[in-house]
């Protein structure tokens, strides 16, 4: 260990007269050679239904690929191989040598690797199956079709480390054939997509439902109902085309009967809506000609051009939810039973006569009110979504909607257990899959990291579920998802470790009232032991909480602030924290830190509650921007956590001199457990 030197920094300044904030203390700064550390996951996800994973790996000196067959699928295939090491570390993937251990990907189309495949004893010939080994001998992918090829790719990306490709012997297949995740299009679509899609296709989902109500189709623009915050029609192509790309079939979903407020954007085509007195039109009016002529049918014939795809969702839900339905006198002569099977067969007429299949969600058509009734006038070809929130294991409309003779979906949201419950319940009911959806605004893309991270830590639950519904719940999703969504190199990032004791106001373990948050030994963070370690990416030096004020009376007589006195170059800062309760409101900006440079100058970074830190009982992980660092359990088995907010120095050659952290006082009161400079010399 290096001796510390802001003490002698300290000293130095104060026989020179230089100002020092009360309360500034000098603090041990430590070198760590591996501050920030990427490693690679233990375990593969989805995990295979039969894996064994032998000692040893492959050396990565020499090895390149060797694709066999002119599949798309295998040259995808090879490209995400290339795209992970270049990621991961730092160097390229050639193709193989003539002679040599190779990463070899191919077929059973292929007689010797279907050969080699039977010998090993891992040959599988269920659709997207594949059969993947790693020995001394080389790393074989064998698919049962091209698609179970590009598949077992995505596993062995996940076998790689900076030492070599772990050894493995995996024979896998998925359990449901259609594992949906939905997407968005938004004026923020390219910068979200472009990281969601490849994430997507390695959890192994093979399609996306796309979200494309608000896209500016030649329709809308033309009728002057485009929403500016809307995707182009070129946006959505090359979205489409990227999905294609990484195997997943293009579904978008146009949210027609109910929820057509894009219609009505701008004021514009308001003779169309079902309730003439709606301030906030929901639905259309069914019997007005122009309803189909001018809006509906022509944007659905867009919709086929631009995504070319097999199917059409055209939503149908809710739609009695807002606005009164039949509103007008000629519909209430109809009813609403004839209003709603008569669209449902127009529009999937219409469909059908480009080639175009049709689905719908479940809850309108099979509501008890209609179920007796509606669902046997509708065509037996209309797949049905069938959507439940709640976790659980127990779906009985799964059975109703199979049992009436439709192609019948699960589709479940963000709920820890849904996703898993759900999956279950579709596979032992012979659903045709699941759909992991995603309700983040229309124009809330980018929130899927920063605002809805949650529903981006779905997506990895529910791959894990609908590939293999057996599988025990995930318990690191979180750090899955920022790992996918956001890659980094397998690659040690040096820095150095700062020892709190100094400034330690709390200690974690409350053995008397007076620790942690003063609710006694049951519930207090002892079970983060103290000590340098490693907790998620990153090291830290751990000795108690630097807890400050809050209006909680155990407390409100805590500093209002503490300052860190550094004196050190870093290229980025590295806050281990929390707050000891919630705050009241999302966003609420419950503290800040004031970084001072050795100029004078500043940095401010803030504090928000739920989007920079969050309380160590709140494990709802709304925003990706600080890590996953630490999970644990009270004494009394109450699950908590921390996470690490890194922030990085837009002034790196600069001495930071000190940093103060400070609470607002409030019910959310910051608390700094470890501090980690990167970079620092």
């Amino acid at each position: 260990m290096k001796p510390n030197r802001s003490f002698v920094a300290l000293l130095a300044a104060l026989s020179a007269g230089s100002s020092v904030p009360a309360g500034a203390v000098p603090v041990t700064v430590t070198p760590a050679p591996a501050a920030r550390l990427v490693t690679p996951f233990p375990g593969v996800v989805p995990q295979p239904r039969a894996a064994q994973f032998p000692n040893g790996t492959l050396p990565l000196a020499g090895l390149g690929v060797r694709v066999v067959g002119g599949d798309p699928e295998l040259a995808w295939a090879a490209r995400d191989l290339r795209a992970e090491w270049q990621t991961r570390l730092g160097a390229s993937l050639p193709d193989a040598a003539a002679t040599g251990v190779s990463i070899t990907v191919g077929t059973l189309a292929d007689p010797e690797l279907a050969a080699r495949a039977q010998k090993a004893g891992l040959l599988t010939r269920d659709p997207e199956g594949y059969a993947l080994w790693v020995d001394a001998g080389g790393a074989f992918v064998v698919g049962a079709d091209p698609r179970g090829a590009y598949l077992g790719a995505q596993t062995l990306r996940q076998l790689l480390t900076p030492d070599g490709l772990r050894f493995a012997r995996i024979t896998d297949a998925p359990a449901l054939r259609q594992r949906i995740a939905m997407i968005y299009l938004d004026s923020a679509s390219q910068g979200v997509n472009d990281r969601l899609i490849p994430m997507l296709a390695a959890l192994k989902f093979n399609a996306v439902l796309v979200m494309s109500d608000y896209v500016q189709w030649d329709t809308a623009r033309a009728g002057g109902f485009a929403h500016p915050g809307g995707a182009t029609r070129a946006e959505a192509r090359r979205v489409a085309d990227l999905a294609r790309s990484h195997g997943l079939e293009v579904i978008p979903l146009i949210e027609t009967l109910g929820h057509v407020g894009w219609m009505f954007h701008g004021g514009r085509n308001l003779d169309l809506r079902q309730d003439p007195d709606s301030q906030n039109p929901f639905a259309y009016d069914t019997l007005n000609p122009a309803t189909y002529d001018r809006v509906i049918l022509p944007i659905l014939k867009e919709a086929v051009e631009v995504f070319r795809p097999k199917v059409i969702h055209l939503g149908h839900d809710e739609v009695r939810n807002r606005d009164r339905f039949p509103a007008r006198e000629n519909g209430r002569a109809v009813g609403f039973e004839n209003l709603f099977v008569d669209d449902v067969l127009k529009l999937h007429g219409y469909l059908k006569s480009m080639n175009v299949g049709s689905m719908i969600w479940h809850d309108t058509a099979f509501s008890d009110s209609v179920v007796g009734s509606v669902p046997a006038r509708l065509p037996r070809d209309l797949q049905v979504a069938y959507w439940a929130y709640a976790p659980g294991t127990t779906f009985p409309a799964l059975k109703t909607v199979r049992d009436a003779g439709f192609p019948v979906l699960g589709a479940s949201w963000s709920d820890p257990g849904n996703a898993e419950g759900f999956a279950r319940a579709a596979a032992q009911g012979g659903a045709s899959g699941m759909i992991q959806t995603r309700w983040t605004g229309y124009f809330g893309n980018p929130s899927v990291w920063d605002g809805n991270a949650e529903q981006g830590v779905a997506f990895v639950r529910a791959a894990s579920a609908f590939w293999n519904p057996a599988t025990p719940p995930l318990t690191d999703a979180a750090a899955r998802y920022r790992d996918l969504y956001q890659p980094g190199p397998y690659r040690a990032q040096a820095g150095a470790t700062v020892n709190l004791r100094p400034l330690v106001t709390r200690a974690l373990a409350d053995d008397d009232g007076n620790g942690w948050i003063g609710k006694g030994a049951d519930i207090d963070l002892r079970n983060l032991r103290p000590g340098v370690q490693r907790l998620g990416e990153y090291t830290f030096d751990v000795s108690g909480a630097v807890m400050l004020r809050g209006s909680r009376a155990s407390v409100k007589d805590l500093p209002q602030q503490a300052v860190i006195d550094l004196n050190r170059r870093a290229t980025g800062l590295v806050f281990l924290q929390t707050t000891g309760w919630p705050a009241a409101t999302p966003r609420e900006r419950v503290g800040q830190y004031d970084i001072e440079y050795a100029d004078g100058t500043r940095q401010t970074l803030p504090l928000e509650y739920g989007r920079h830190l969050r309380a160590w009982t709140d494990l709802q992980p709304t925003s990706m921007i600080p890590a996953p660092a630490w999970t644990g359990k009270t004494g009394d088995g109450l699950d908590v956590n921390l996470t690490a907010l890194e922030w990085t120095n837009p002034r790196p050659d600069t001495v930071i001199r000190r940093v103060t952290l400070v609470s607002e006082g409030g019910n959310a009161n910051p608390a700094l457990l470890g501090l980690t400079l990167l970079g620092a010399p």
